[in-house]
């Protein structure tokens, strides 16, 4: 059985799935809305200079987000 880690842990190029989401329900619904849903495909593209936002590619889009609001993401 593979642990469960969180989204911000996930190095350029790793591929997970979204297994939960433990942020406030206002950030909650903003992740879903993203594609942030339980079961996804989510990559992890890139990661500015200063390692903070990453870009990760969730259902076909590719969405920046800020290693806190990353943390709130299961994967695995």
């Amino acid at each position: 059985m593979e642990d469960i880690r969180t989204l911000d842990r996930l190095a350029v190029g790793q591929k997970a799935t979204v297994a939960a989401l433990s942020a406030p329900e206002d950030q909650r619904r903003r992740m879903l809305d993203l594609g942030f849903v339980p079961g996804s495909a989510v990559t992890a593209l890139q990661e500015s200079p200063w390692g903070d936002p990453v870009a990760y590619a969730v259902c076909g889009a590719v969405i920046a987000l800020r290693r806190a609001d990353a943390r709130h993401i299961a994967v695995q």
